[in-house]
């Protein structure tokens, strides 16, 4: 079942294969999309779908150095020429949202942006800048009300963009310790007014976000990734976070998103997420469920033929893979990707992977 068509009224699929999205910070020019990804997704377009690596909506979001952004204009035709390269080869192409809050640095940001966050609390450890090598994260300035509206206009606004960009849509980043999952974790949102405090409000700007998203672009358009047994960022487990997910599911579900996508990072070191926890949160959210966790062709398929997602993501594999999909169909082995070129800036350890003869 993994290499036929998904076809619902929000999603038309080749094949149930998604690419992950997966940072690889070769947005080299004021965090613009150029030809070199262009010519890196759409070599991976035997996909049904693929997610883009993250991708700010805004300057504060920028906190990784050379990753892509799209809030302007030169932004948008960059992204164009990568949608035409994936839609050529059939395949569909979310863009996914994704601000970084705390997880920042301000030598990676552009001039007048700055870190926020739910709160002042910087990350704990450093992260790599390209003028000033390692540093610890900058210090938030905790958002205030009026900074959290606007950074909900900001994520419709890149949505807007990402339709004129030719993006069939647009997954909202809610995981790995973003902003978005920032707010939701009790273990980084110690705010008291109506943004935290409880479940509800924790979960209240992921609701808030998605609402005017789908208003913006419609529901059919507007998927969201959640990673709610995650570790990465500092965000990790709290009593409650099966409660707080399986009421935040339906509110989701409710709103008729193209998909809910959930991480699990247990393959690599994160805690594992239990498999009744995963069946709960597809139940709650009723809607096309990607299922992910270090799988192969033969779990995946095992996956799908259980019920227990509609379809497969796929990250690390896509990295030295990009004929991905036809590897997998017949049985051929993998490319091992070299780690030291996942965050350069060049087609090294990128585009230069070979495909099988």
């Amino acid at each position: 079942m993994l290499f036929q068509p998904f076809v619902t009224p929000h999603l038309q699929l080749k094949n149930r294969v998604v690419m992950a999205p997966l940072t690889r910070s070769r947005a080299v020019d004021h965090n613009t999309p150029n030809a070199l990804m262009a010519e890196y997704y759409g070599q991976r377009a035997g996909a049904g779908l693929i997610v883009t690596e993250g991708t700010s909506p805004s300057p504060n979001g920028l906190g990784y150095p050379r990753i892509p952004g799209l809030f302007n204009a030169a932004q948008v035709e960059g992204w164009r020429a990568v949608t035409e390269a994936v839609h050529r080869r059939g395949a569909k192409i979310f863009v996914q949202l994704m601000h970084t809050g705390r997880v920042g640095h301000q030598a990676n940001l552009p001039a007048g942006a700055e870190v926020l966050g739910p709160t002042d609390v910087a990350l704990p450890g450093e992260m790599y800048t390209d003028t000033q090598g390692m540093q610890p994260h900058t210090p938030p300035r905790a958002m205030t009300t009026a900074d959290i509206a606007h950074a909900v206009g900001e994520y419709v606004a890149a949505s807007k963009m990402a339709i004129a960009a030719g993006f069939d849509g647009v997954e909202l980043h809610a995981a790995n310790g973003y902003l978005l999952e920032q707010f939701l974790n009790a273990n980084v949102n110690t705010r008291t007014d109506e943004y935290g405090g409880d479940a509800s409000r924790r979960n209240r700007l992921v609701l808030e976000v998605a609402r005017a998203v789908v208003a913006a672009i419609g529901a059919s358009r507007v998927g969201i990734r959640v990673s709610p047994y995650g570790a990465f960022n500092a965000t990790g487990a709290y009593d409650g976070v099966d409660a707080q997910y399986l009421a935040l599911a339906p509110q989701l579900g409710a709103m008729s998103l193209a998909y809910l996508h959930l991480v699990d990072h247990s393959s690599m070191g994160a805690p594992e997420v239990p498999a009744a926890f995963k069946v709960q949160l597809r139940e709650a959210f009723g809607g096309t469920f990607i299922a992910s966790g270090g799988l192969d062709r033969s779990s995946a398929e095992l996956v799908i033929g259980a019920g227990r997602g509609d379809l497969v993501a796929f990250g690390r594999a896509w990295l030295a893979n990009p004929d991905l999909v036809e590897r997998m169909q017949a049985g051929l082995p993998l490319n091992a990707p070299d780690a030291s070129t996942f965050y350069t800036a060049g087609a090294q350890g990128y585009t230069d992977y070979p495909r099988a003869a």
